[in-house]
């Protein structure tokens, strides 16, 4: 018990200092670094963003919106990217867009992601990682259990949303949209477990197979924070392609069902 409750100092401690090299401080607070925090909340939701976009979300000036920007580039938390208009050949100046940067994504990470890499790792080695990849189905256990009375209340059309909304609530940043190459796409952009998720990857099987689950329809995960995209992206097929799945008859593909 002693050296459990060290641990957890140890790691409250790391956490008060810095997250992945940066202040946390930074992203936390009222007032101004409130303020910023939410710039940067953006950001991180919402880009490549411009500045004016910012502004317009959040009610900000050209000179607010400048001087936040300017604080989080300063401390290495976004990067500019200038894109010039499509049509338009070396005249105005390009726009700015924001973008987070991996330093700033780690100061939005969770305070004890050290302890919990550590606890794996000590089921893994004791027990197995069978054993770890049954944890990490226990914690998305309670996801499922949570949306899916919701999930079989609202039309299949709404379930990404509703799981996307869920996602956001929970700290992921989620965001659903059509696909282009048919079905829909839900994308996190915040994974508070991603540095544990980058050694233990059953943690993105285990909740890639909860989101088939809610969804009822197969899943596809196409990309992680983890592995080091920007974004988690997971492709939902249509619900349609689910039913003809579940009744074509063997030995048939579900296309000539």
């Amino acid at each position: 018990m002693a050296g459990m409750k060290r641990g957890r100092q140890e790691a409250a401690a790391r956490s008060s200092r810095v997250s992945g090299g940066v202040p946390v401080g930074v992203l936390s607070g009222a007032g101004e670094r409130g303020t910023r925090a939410r710039v940067a909340r953006l950001i991180l939701e919402h880009g490549p963003i411009t500045a004016a976009a910012l502004g317009e979300r959040l009610g900000l000036t050209p000179a607010a919106v400048r001087r936040h920007l300017d604080a989080l580039l300063a401390e290495g938390l976004i990067e500019p990217r200038d894109v010039r208009p499509i049509g338009r050949r070396g005249r105005g100046r390009p726009a700015k867009l924001f973008v987070i940067t991996d330093a700033g994504r780690s100061a939005f990470e969770h305070a004890y992601d050290d302890l919990a890499g550590s606890a794996l790792r000590f089921i893994a080695e004791r027990v197995g990682e069978e054993a770890v990849a049954e944890f990490a189905r226990s914690q998305v256990a309670g996801l499922v259990e949570r949306l899916a009375p919701t999930m079989r209340q609202v039309p299949v059309e709404q379930r990404v949303r509703v799981l996307a909304q869920a996602l956001s609530a929970d700290g992921y940043a989620a965001s659903a949209s059509q696909a282009k190459s048919g079905g829909e796409q839900l994308c996190q952009h915040h994974c508070p477990v991603a540095h544990v998720a980058a050694e233990f990857p059953q943690l993105c099987e285990a909740e890639t197979e909860a989101f088939a689950r809610l969804l009822g329809t197969p899943v596809q995960r196409l990309a992680t924070i983890a592995h080091g995209d920007g974004v988690c992206t997971t492709h939902v097929s249509p619900h349609a392609l689910a039913v003809r799945r579940k009744h074509a008859p063997p030995g048939e593909s579900p296309d000539d069902a």
